[in-house]
């Protein structure tokens, strides 16, 4: 059984680069080749994708997503050496890595990487393997030369793990943001802040970001981008028929899909303007002036739950014809939360929690940007017992 000695890496973005630079540093005969035609200088580089995998003993593709990595294979298939390993580090769906797996057999080592551009450099990536035997054997010297090695038994199952890793860090980046806004709201420090981070679950992430969140750099280095991090989150919801909050808060326009992650944490609040017609509700609650309704509804609006026991959907006059003029008698004792936001484009949504004495409201709304401002379309609530 060979080691493999000559690798040719194709995919030459941020990730492939350091990867290509860290085998080379380890001795490996290393040839890398790119898409896109645009090469790192430090990387010994051809314009012949067919020879350079002709040659090769194991080919590692370092690709955005699956369909490049479908398009790139079929572009190398018939140069492929019958011993020819394909490595394969590009994070892409359960179902697109099982179906690579079964397209190229006993050759095929899916390797989905946890870490991203230090960690490849530095050779401690986490690395997801699923082969067989004989293939796992010949790639694991390569492996271990970029990290340590968790065998996984099948490529789905690598790409669904690999997913999930990234939701968290999603999530992460979302908690971040959060706290960073809450702390600005409250006109905290934000290097207090940022040393209290540091202190838990956030710490990691706080560590690596923190020149860029303090305002000590412009920019961060890039090394994990918005916009790649968001197509994972939108295929881990594709493959698991869920909806997921990471994925939507990772879109926010605002935000440079080609920006580093850390940059989604600092992106500010939706803009004010979608809270007014939220605000306008909470007066006409306050108030018991329908005229505020008025103003925070669409005309078209409806109110709809549970009443008593039955489903209700009111029009907007029925539901303003509930309101008297004036406050409820224990008004000063009631109060109301903004407790999300979520704007994507032209519509948002938006919870609030009501409590109203002894009762309390969950209230979902669907708004629209209409004639230049914002307008609650719809409106759902719940009745906690």
């Amino acid at each position: 059984m060979t080691t493999p000695h000559t690798v040719a890496v194709l995919g030459l973005g941020r990730m492939g680069a350091a990867i290509a630079r860290r085998l080379t540093a380890q001795d490996l005969d290393v040839v890398g080749w790119t898409r896109s035609g645009r090469a790192p200088g430090d990387v010994r580089t051809t314009d012949a994708l067919e020879e350079a995998v002709a040659k090769a003993d194991l080919v590692l593709l370092a690709l955005f997503d699956g369909p490049a990595c479908r398009q790139v294979l079929d572009d190398v298939h018939a140069s492929l050496r019958a011993d020819t390993i394909v490595v394969n580090t590009s994070t892409v769906a359960p179902a697109e890595a099982a179906e690579l797996a079964r397209r190229l057999g006993a050759s095929y080592v899916h390797v989905p990487v946890l870490g991203s551009v230090p960690a490849a450099a530095a050779g401690t990536l986490r690395i997801l393997a699923a082969a067989d035997r004989e293939a796992f054997d010949r790639a694991r010297p390569v492996l271990e030369a970029l990290g340590t090695v968790r065998r996984v038994e099948d490529a789905s199952t690598a790409a669904a793990l690999k997913l999930i890793a990234n939701n968290s860090l999603a999530g992460a980046v979302l908690a971040l943001r959060d706290s960073l806004r809450q702390a600005d709201a409250l006109g905290l420090p934000r290097a207090q802040v940022l040393d209290i981070l540091e202190l838990g679950q956030l710490g990691g992430l706080v560590a690596r970001k923190r020149p860029f969140l303090a305002g000590q750099a412009a920019t961060p280095t890039v090394h994990f981008t918005i916009g790649a991090l968001a197509k994972d989150m939108a295929l881990l919801a594709a493959a698991s028929h869920t909806p997921l909050r990471s994925a939507a808060g990772l879109a926010d326009p605002l935000a440079d899909p080609e920006a580093d992650i850390a940059v989604a944490a600092t992106v500010p609040a939706a803009e004010d303007t979608v809270l007014e017609p939220l605000r306008a509700y909470i007066r006409g609650h306050a108030t018991g002036d329908p005229a505020h309704f008025r103003d925070a509804f669409l005309p078209t609006a409806h109110i709809e739950g549970i009443r008593d026991g039955a489903f209700v959907s009111w029009p907007l006059d029925d539901y303003c014809a509930l309101f008297e003029g004036r406050p409820a008698p224990d008004e000063p004792a009631r109060s109301r939360r903004i407790d999300a936001v979520d704007v994507h484009g032209t519509v948002a949504t938006a919870t609030m929690t009501l409590t109203h004495g002894p009762d309390t409201f969950t209230d979902v709304f669907l708004l629209a940007r209409a004639d230049g401002g914002w307008r609650i379309a719809n409106k759902v609530y719940h009745r906690h017992p």
